[in-house]
Formats: structure tokens, sequence, C-alpha cells
């Protein structure tokens, strides 16, 4: 008798405490931000009982001046942070995959301490180092006095998008690259031609989390924004130090959709992107 071939990794979730136990991770996650979305429509200032159904306090939200500004403030240094975090993070991952030199381990290490220290200890060091070491004028024109929450971005930012990069990096075919060298190609062009594309499912995961980290980013920043630097996250800490009202649930609800929603986008984006690229190899 042939023995029973063993249950594939699909077949566990039809077993009912794999499925319950997903269900309670699902809620657990997931049911105070529903709730959180759900009270911003209450119509009710005490937020404890639902009153009603209203779009009121969305509607004050967008007429928040200091709301919007800090927005604004919120989608410029993720936009900026993001485009140079991807960057430095791409010619880093070429760095440490392609190249053999002294003191490589030691410069993976450094590469993994921004991934591992607490941000508590990251924003300390952003504040000491911008009050004693390089002190950034508060004063000057926007967008310029958000550049030390900008450069404390990208520091932590560029490592993560660098270990994404790096891991697509790993399934690259080294036999392409030595097969355009032998067609005369140079060496931009194999960059260009051959590697970017392999990259570009990297590229765009390392730009979705680094957007993602800069833009929901409470703690360095609280260390390194000034009273005219104020960023959403900031922003809506300082409104629930009071309480928290239907005007608190309405900003963290619009900041929830347009992370969804980016996440969303980029995905949509990367997928198709890797299924050209998966083709083109294919033939």
């Amino acid at each position: 008798m042939s023995q029973a071939a063993p249950p594939g990794p699909l077949d566990y979730l039809r077993r009912w405490p794999l499925r319950a136990w997903l269900i309670g991770v699902a809620v657990f996650l997931y049911a105070p931000l529903i709730t959180l979305m759900a009270f911003s429509f209450n119509n009710s200032k005490r937020n404890i009982v639902w009153r009603g159904f209203t779009l009121d306090y969305y509607a004050a939200v967008l007429q928040d001046a200091d709301l919007l500004t800090a927005f604004g403030n919120s989608l410029t240094i993720a936009a900026v942070s993001t485009v140079v975090s991807v960057i430095l993070g791409a010619m880093t991952a070429l760095l440490l995959w392609r190249f053999r030199f002294p003191f490589k381990p030691a410069l993976e290490g450094a590469l993994a301490l921004p991934i591992v220290v607490p941000e508590i200890c990251m924003g300390v060091a952003m504040l000491v180092f911008f009050s004693q070491v390089l002190p950034w004028p508060s004063e000057a024109p926007w967008p310029l006095n958000l550049g030390a929450i900008i450069i404390s971005h990208i520091s932590f930012s560029f490592s993560f998008v660098a270990v994404v990069i790096r891991a697509r990096l790993a399934s690259f075919n080294r036999e392409l690259e030595e097969a355009a060298r032998d067609l005369g190609a140079g060496e931009w062009r194999i960059f260009r031609d051959i590697l970017i594309p392999h990259m570009r499912p990297g590229l765009m995961a390392g730009a979705l989390l680094a957007f993602t980290l800069s833009l929901d980013d409470f703690v360095i920043t609280f260390f390194t924004s000034g009273p005219d630097t104020t960023t959403f996250p900031v922003k809506v800490y300082s409104m629930v130090r009071f309480s928290v009202t239907p005007e608190v649930n309405a900003a963290s609800t619009i900041l929830i959709v347009l992370t969804v929603a980016l996440t969303a986008i980029a995905l949509r984006v990367s997928g198709g992107n890797v299924a050209v690229i998966e083709a083109g190899e294919g033939l």
C-alpha cells in the first residue's frame, strides 16, 4: 500500500483550529482600526457612545489650517526622503552585492544598525546631532526648514531599502551579465538594460517601505521637529493629549486610507512589473 501524501501548506487552512487562530489574529490586529474609523463618523463629542452618522468632523479636519500644513509637511518629507533613500539604498545594495573590499562585514553591520536600534535612541541621537554637530536653521524658508527631519528619515529608511534591493539582487543570474559583455555591451548599458529591470520590484518595494515609514514616523520626528515643522503624526499626537475626539479619529482615518491606497497602488504596479520581468526571463 502506498502511503498518503503529506498535506500541503494550504491544506492546513481547512482545519478549524488554524482558521480560528487566523480569525483571532485578524480581529486583534484590525478591530481597533475599524473601531477608530467607524467612530470618526460618530455625531457625538464624547466619542464613546454612538449618536448617529455625520461627516462634520471630516469637514472640520479639512478646514483646519494647522492640520493641513502638518499633512503637507509629512507628504513633502516622505516624498523627498523616499527618493533619496531609494538612490542611496540601491547604490549600497549594489556595492555589497557585487564587490569585495576590506571591512565589508563592518559596513553590513553598520547598515543593520538603524533597523535594530530602538527609535527612541535614534531620536535622541538625531537631536544631539542637530543641536551640537550640525545645527539646522529652523527659521529657513519652507521646505528648507524640514531638512533636519528629512535627513533623519533618510538615515533610517535607506537601510530598509538596501536590504530589500539586495535580497532581490540575490536572485540575479550573472550569466546574463556575462553574455551581454560578450556581445560588446558596456557597463552602463548592462546596468540600464539588465540590472535595473531586474531590480525594479525591489526598488518599488523599497520605495513603498521608505514612504510608509517616513509618513507614519513619530518618535524620531518628535525629537527633530520644531514649532514650524510639525508633521501629521506629531499634530495628531498633540490633539490626542487633550482628548480623543472625532476630529482625531477623522484625521487618523485619512492617514490610514492614504497609506492603504498608496500600498495598493505600489503593489499593483510592482506585481505587474514582476509578471513582465518573469515573462521576459522565461523567453
